[in-house]
């Protein structure tokens, strides 16, 4: 008997190794389901997720609201410059449009919200090392337009009809 319950765990680890090396074949060795931006966003937004519970009920809902805008403009702020530029101008475009959104940080960037929740967003190229700059809408926004339609748009500069078109969007997300 108790050689038959050793070569059970023999043939229990063996098998136990090869389902490992089956699993981890052809994948790094630090994989682990998310890139370094990736867990440094999740990072961001959990520190969001902290101030926006530390700022007490007492606080009023314009300090709220005013503590919310200097975040998203400090971390506007901290953008490369090309980034910046673009996020500056889109910052006042939704601002000027849709003055209903409520600017905050949303996985560290910039955002854009109606009762708490994400109507668009910036996204740097720096972000996620990305080739362009983006501006987003969530599925709250109303750009519904037949059965498929944009939903983000690469940013790399704006001239005037951008900024024209990138205010008529920020309208329509919202109307």
């Amino acid at each position: 008997m108790a050689g038959t319950a050793s070569t059970a765990k023999t043939t229990a680890r063996k098998t136990t190794a090869r389902t490992a090396e089956k699993k981890t074949a052809g994948k790094p060795a630090s994989y682990d389901g998310f890139t370094e931006e990736e867990r440094e966003a999740m990072k961001e937004r959990a520190k969001e997720l902290k101030a926006s519970a530390r700022r007490t009920s007492r606080t009023s809902r314009a300090d709220k609201a005013a503590e919310a805008e200097a975040d998203v403009l400090a971390k506007i702020a901290e953008m490369p410059d090309a980034d910046r530029v673009l996020a500056e101008r889109v910052h006042a475009l939704v601002k000027e449009n849709a003055p209903e959104l409520a600017p905050k940080l949303w996985y560290g960037m910039p955002a854009y919200a109606r009762d708490g929740k994400v109507v668009c967003f910036f996204q740097s190229a720096q972000k996620f090392r990305t080739r362009y700059a983006t501006l987003g809408f969530s599925d709250l926004a109303r750009l519904d337009d037949g059965a498929m339609w944009p939903a983000a748009y690469a940013l790399t500069r704006l001239t005037p009809a951008d900024e024209a078109r990138i205010a008529e969007l920020v309208r329509k997300a919202v109307a």
